[in-house]
């Protein structure tokens, strides 16, 4: 197959060269406003920078999407799929900024190779706990080399879900709506500020299910390969089929409790 270890330990290198930069700067950070209620910090910065390093190193052909530096939109012809497409790594130095920057955990690396039309490879390091999680496609998932497989939980009123909100959410916003609606009918909600993690504790069954309408392709790269790989179902949050440039999506760890979700996040548009 295209994806093999190869690529998988590039990209554990480089997540862990991202990491050292992050706990590195962690006491003493540059923050820099990036819009309303947005930040950027120079760890960020960095981050990406020695992520970008190692994996342009290893495969200089490759194309490469992150968060930071204007880098944001993918090649045309590897969004379309196109065959002749390069692969494209998709990065995110630091998911979880707004934790980061008030030193709370909760943030992570995370690294995604698309190709061929669909996120092949998934690499999510948080570097508090250390914890290490990654996928091939078609794959089992890791943690920390340990397969982790989603809880597989069909009733909502015994799951613990995550989701996520836009910085600059509004009262009577349909985010809002959506989230009353599943809160009624869930055991508990959380919003624990970083999309990687929170599809990483899908995969790992520490949560039953996750949505976000509102994250960046680079957000949820990695983290979707992962959930997929661990047995969980994911799809667009209406249940179409996820755009992975577009991402705005529910997933859950089996598929009725993923059907409820969807019902419930449907009911508002």
């Amino acid at each position: 197959t295209f994806m093999d270890l190869r690529h998988l330990n590039v990209a554990v290198a480089a997540a862990r060269a991202g990491a050292t930069e992050l706990m590195t700067r962690r006491d003493n950070m540059a923050v820099f406003d990036k819009g309303y209620k947005d930040v950027v910090t120079d760890a960020d910065y960095a981050s990406q920078k020695a992520i970008r390093e190692i994996l342009d190193l290893a495969f200089p052909n490759y194309a490469f999407v992150g968060e930071e530096n204007g880098l944001t939109e993918p090649p045309s012809n590897v969004r379309s799929g196109n065959a002749d497409a390069p692969p494209c790594w998709v990065v995110d130095p630091l998911d979880g900024t707004v934790n980061y920057v008030h030193r709370l955990q909760s943030f992570a690396v995370s690294i995604g190779l698309y190709h061929a039309g669909r996120m092949q490879l998934g690499v999510v390091l948080d570097p508090v706990t250390n914890e290490l999680f990654t996928a091939l496609d078609g794959q089992p998932a890791y943690c920390n080399g340990k397969v982790i497989q989603a809880s597989g939980c069909e009733e909502i009123d015994r799951a613990l879900l995550a989701c996520s909100f836009p910085a600059n959410i509004r009262s009577g916003d349909l985010e809002l709506e959506r989230f009353i609606s599943v809160l009624e009918h869930s055991q508990s909600i959380r919003r624990l500020g970083s999309c990687a993690l929170n599809l990483c504790y899908v995969a790992a069954g520490r949560l039953d299910g996750y949505w976000a309408t509102n994250v960046s392709p680079w957000d949820s790269a990695a983290g979707t390969v992962i959930t997929r790989s661990a047995g969980a179902t994911i799809t667009a949050h209406d249940g179409a089929a996820l755009d992975d440039w577009s991402p705005k999506f529910c997933v859950a760890g089996s598929v009725s409790l993923h059907r409820t979700l969807v019902d419930l996040l449907s009911k508002h548009r």
